[in-house]
């Protein structure tokens, strides 16, 4: 593979209603410059147009690992963001397991260093639960960028996020991993060891 003049941005998608906008960052990360690949779990290719995203970025949309001895089709990531993020994907990421190629991509990245952002999305009551504020802590202090909260972005009752739709914040995510800082902080392989 040929090295990328452009840094990668990976998006990495999860099984939220919220997935289906997931085009509006893709433009905002090409605008800035960012070559960008969309992997979704399982779940999030039910709500993306894979054929408009795989259109719009030039590369395949991926969803589950490749099989042994198949190449890489993607570029390495320089940078990912976790958006939307469900409980699901939160909790799993934070204990470690890795049952999907987005969280395999995550927990991968941790050890690489690879600056990473995430915005949790669910419903008001999914956010009562002490185990997504755990998780949310633990990827704090691993230096993951957790964009969550009422001022980031606002929850609705079960089945009622449809109505803060466009106030999800594509923007705010990438500049959480677009600064000199964020960019400079990339580990090399092999320096955690």
């Amino acid at each position: 593979m040929t090295a990328n003049p452009s840094p990668v941005l990976y998006i990495l998608v999860c099984g939220s209603p919220m997935a289906r906008d997931v085009g509006i960052l893709v433009g905002h990360a090409q605008q800035d410059g960012w070559d960008v690949c969309v992997i979704t779990t399982p779940d999030g290719c039910k709500f993306v147009d894979v054929a408009a995203l795989q259109a719009q970025t030039g590369h395949p949309v991926r969803s589950y690992y490749k099989n042994p001895g198949d190449s890489d089709v993607l570029p390495e990531a320089d940078a990912m963001i976790v958006a939307p993020a469900t409980v699901n994907t939160v909790n799993k990421w934070a204990a470690g397991i890795t049952d999907t190629l987005v969280l395999g991509l995550l927990v991968e990245g941790y050890g690489y260093g690879v600056p990473t952002a995430v915005v949790p999305y669910t419903n008001k009551v999914m956010a009562l639960h002490p185990a997504l504020h755990e998780s949310l802590a633990k990827l704090r202090d691993w230096g993951v960028h957790v964009l969550y909260g009422d001022e980031v972005c606002r929850f609705g009752n079960p089945g009622e996020n449809g109505r803060y739709r466009s106030q999800f914040p594509w923007r705010r995510a990438l500049q959480a991993v677009s600064s000199p800082v964020t960019m400079s902080s990339r580990v090399e392989p092999g320096a955690l060891s």
